[in-house]
């Protein structure tokens, strides 16, 4: 169906799409919080001047397995939700050897979308700086945005990010222009077609892994089947990888089981890194 005939407000606004929502949040709150009490980890590391420029480093158990470094970004279409949300996404790859940094940023309104993604590339170099690691990084939603950017230009990092794993990742912007979550976000046509990275020139080399849900929106599908195929005709190793049936506020709830296929990709996309 052409974009012309569909109802981008109903394809993107996800909290309209599952009911349940505030449920959700509450879950990632409260096993957050409750991953923070017992994980071995350095909170509030400030990465920049601003409020909200802080993150979380979460340290394996038994001993960082000496690969690279997780940076998970959070979503909430970059208006909402922190860091303090998504600790408890930490656990499967902690387990399974590896550390993960996971940043707040500065949300919009108060921050333009071109600030939130040089906050995010400035929170990358303070976790490469401080671990002397290359980065394998994964995000949701809009944090899955900030990943492909990261991915996308090396030229902002002290050393360039070659493994990614967008979650339900927006790539492709000026649907979101006529919708309600740009109220937030104040973007014009011009600047969504500037801040896509699928309009980017894709990077030069490294792999990506796509994943959405199973039951997200058409839109949410397609943005990740076009990155994926954009990409990969530019010769980056790219998999387009659906967890059936989920949405788009449980797509990301394996990242917290050391077994899920989820983590497993992270450990793969860690060996590219």
């Amino acid at each position: 169906m052409a974009a012309a005939e569909l109802d981008l407000e109903a394809e993107y606004n996800n909290r309209a799409r599952v009911p349940e929502h505030p449920a959700h949040i509450a879950g990632w709150q409260r096993d957050s919080a409750a991953y923070r009490e017992v994980a071995r980890c350095e909170l509030d590391l400030a990465y920049g001047a601003g409020e909200r420029h802080r993150l979380d480093l979460f340290y394996p158990q038994n001993g960082d397995a000496g690969g690279p470094v997780v940076l998970f970004i959070h979503g909430g279409y970059w208006q909402a939700l922190d860091k303090s949300t998504s600790s408890h996404l930490a656990r499967g790859a902690n387990e399974r050897g590896l550390t993960v940094a996971i940043p707040s940023y500065t949300l919009a309104p108060a921050a333009k979308l071109a600030d939130i993604i040089s906050e995010i590339e400035a929170a990358a170099n303070f976790v490469i700086q401080r671990t002397g690691r290359p980065l394998v990084v994964s995000g949701h939603s809009a944090g899955g945005h900030l990943t492909a950017c990261l991915m996308a230009h090396p030229g902002a990092l002290q050393r360039p990010v070659r493994a990614a794993m967008p979650i339900s990742g927006l790539f492709d912007l000026p649907p979101l222009v006529p919708t309600s979550i740009n109220k937030a976000l104040g973007l014009n046509l011009n600047e969504a077609h500037r801040l896509s990275p699928l309009e980017w020139n894709p990077p030069t080399s490294g792999r990506l892994i796509a994943v959405v849900g199973g039951a997200e929106s058409s839109e949410f599908l397609r943005q990740s089947h076009a990155i994926v195929e954009r990409w990969n005709q530019a010769g980056i190793a790219t998999q387009y990888h659906e967890v059936t049936g989920a949405h788009h506020f449980d797509v990301i709830a394996g990242l917290a089981n050391p077994s899920d296929p989820l983590v497993d990709m992270l450990m793969e996309l860690a060996e590219d890194a």
